[in-house]
């Protein structure tokens, strides 16, 4: 299937400027955050397996309103700052690859003690997105008291910020619990791949997670919403073009990255930046991917198909990566009476002082384990 086959929905776009200045921010704000205030009501059935421990209603009698405390308050943070969803649903991504979900990129470290924040690939999680879900913990603990694992408010959040962009509503099993310690640096730096990384790469690494093909370009599709860094892709820019790349998108983004030490950021998704949809794979046919690792999945004869399959029908993408997710969060997952479930997000228990005790026991949670 060559470019000249394709739809006109793959047509090109004249210039990144002329793009942006053609997208009415309030009209698409006003109709990705259109959610009801009515409460939460978990009416997408899924019949994807969950591993024992999670369950699809967990906290039904813990704390019923957990769904809706986080939707009606992420409403308000993306009415104020849409670009926090795509903050958010990275926080679950760099979480779930390491170690597990188990909330432990979430933790604090020290300048002798460096905790997974501070390993590289993950410096360009946002600081702001840390404290949201430690708001929404806040928010929750505060009706319900301490039954809700930071694990899983971060696997909510994501979930939110998905289906508030614009994107599929889909159901999540709960009942993670958080880990008691986080990674080293070096295992945040073998199982999160670069945005250097090609396709044989990604599938390589991603295999050791039970990931196959499909699910690894349907991953790669949270890229719809988001921003790259200049230093994630100057080098497909400098000192030689990547034949990859479109050359007029090239040349929109040495507009942005002037320079090999630029340190702005650009659009993920030049078509529909704030809105999660398709259009990253239609970006990608048209050679404009920002990463190598995303323009690779259609360089790559392995994913191209995939690629276009998604590129042509939004619902496969939606009902494809629903189910990665699903897959995802539950790499790994604490449950039971594994971990604990943090007064905190940012700190253990044991080393919270503001506990009474230096191990103080998840006393809310007794009657359920």
């Amino acid at each position: 299937m060559t470019n000249q086959n394709l739809p006109m929905a793959f047509s090109k776009v004249i210039s990144l400027p002329s793009l942006l200045l053609a997208i009415s921010s309030s009209l698409l704000l006003a109709s990705l955050l259109a959610v009801s205030e009515a409460h939460y009501n978990s009416h997408v059935p899924s019949s994807e397996p969950i591993v024992e421990g999670l369950s699809w209603n967990f906290y039904e009698y813990e704390c019923p309103d957990v769904e809706y405390i986080v939707r009606k308050h992420l409403k308000k943070v993306f009415k104020e700052d849409i670009g926090q969803a795509a903050g958010l649903l990275r926080i679950q991504f760099h979480d779930c690859f390491v170690l597990g979900c188990d909330g432990s990129v979430l933790l604090d470290g020290t300048t002798s003690h460096p905790s997974e924040q501070q390993a590289a690939p993950n410096l360009s999680l946002r600081p702001e997105a840390f404290k949201i879900i430690n708001d929404l913990r806040e928010l929750i603990h505060k009706q319900c008291g301490r039954v809700v694992s930071c694990a899983d408010i971060t696997v909510l959040a994501a979930r939110e910020a998905v289906y508030q962009s614009g994107g599929p509503e889909y159901n999540v099993p709960l009942g993670r619990r958080d880990r008691l310690n986080f990674a080293t640096q070096a295992e945040v730096l073998a199982n999160i791949p670069g945005p250097n990384s090609n396709a044989s790469f990604l599938l390589t690494s991603l295999a050791t997670k039970k990931f196959d093909a499909t699910d690894v370009v349907a991953l790669s599709g949270a890229h719809t919403i988001g921003r790259g860094h200049c230093g994630s892709f100057i080098d497909r820019l400098f000192p030689t073009l990547d034949s990859t790349m479109d050359p007029i998108f090239a040349d929109d983004l040495k507009e942005i990255c002037p320079e090999k030490n630029s340190t702005n950021t650009a659009m993920n998704d030049i078509r529909t930046p704030n809105k999660f949809d398709n259009k990253y794979y239609v970006d990608l046919v048209n050679r404009e991917g920002l990463f190598t690792s995303d323009q690779d999945l259609y360089t790559d004869k392995r994913t191209r198909g995939i690629v276009e399959s998604f590129a042509e029908d939004q619902e496969k993408f939606f009902e494809k990566f629903v189910h990665v997710m699903i897959k995802m969060g539950q790499l790994s997952v604490l449950t039971g009476k594994e971990g604990e479930i943090r007064a905190n997000c940012s700190v253990t228990n044991s080393n919270n002082p503001k506990l009474v005790s230096p191990v103080e026991e998840d006393y809310e949670t007794q009657a359920k384990l």
